[in-house]
């Protein structure tokens, strides 16, 4: 059976857990839900995610939210399918997962939100906010520029889940005019070339409607 995700392929976390899907070659049925007519805050919706938010999977009996958490629950319990997303050694691999929600994610998302995201749902993007956010997210890709020219992976010489849960913000953030963030860095540009030219993101791309 199909594993159910319930959200839309233009928010960040829900192609993050499509990523880990195609990672892993499992089979999914993505379920639009209709965050306009505010389906995600209606009864049947909040029988399966709480705090109304997507995206939310169904895998048989097993009902999850939370991005991150559900990439690291593909990860685990297909562990024997498609690619190794867990390294066995953990101590860069557990570091790198949470310097990608707690370091990276807020300012490159917030870069995306104002170039991407804004335009689409009709808002006015704020450049100095765009600018606020890109100072921000330079000081801690400065970081992953020293990190990286040691490193082939965030993890070291295996691609992971702590590779893998950057790809949909960074997707995003080269298609804004704040790309160079990523171009003007070799190690951190030579990481995303190789990374980004997995079958598995080629083919969660091209999904895309961004």
């Amino acid at each position: 059976m199909a594993i159910k995700v319930f959200g839309l392929a233009v928010s960040n976390n829900v192609v993050r857990v499509i990523a880990a899907l195609n990672e892993k070659g499992l089979e999914y049925e993505l379920v639009p839900v209709d965050l306009a007519a505010g389906a995600h805050k209606k009864p049947e919706f909040l029988a399966l995610n709480p705090f109304g938010q997507i995206p939310t999977i169904q895998d048989g009996d097993d009902t999850l939210f939370e991005s991150r958490a559900i990439t690291r629950y593909i990860a685990t319990k297909y562990k024997e399918s498609g690619s190794n997303l867990i390294p066995a050694s953990l101590a860069k691999f557990e570091t790198w997962l949470q310097v990608e929600s707690s370091q990276f994610n807020s300012p490159s998302g917030g870069i995306a939100f104002e170039f991407v995201i804004k335009p689409m749902i009709g808002m006015t993007t704020d450049p100095s906010n765009a600018d606020k956010k890109a100072e921000q997210l330079s000081a801690v890709l400065d970081v992953y520029e020293a990190h990286l020219a040691k490193n082939k992976y965030l993890a070291g010489d295996e691609f992971t889940l702590a590779d893998l849960n950057h790809m949909p913000e960074i997707y995003l953030l080269l298609k804004t005019p704040k790309a160079d963030l990523i171009n003007s860095r070799p190690h951190v540009k030579a990481w995303w070339d190789d990374i980004s030219a997995r079958p598995a993101w080629k083919k969660t791309a091209a999904s895309l409607p961004v």
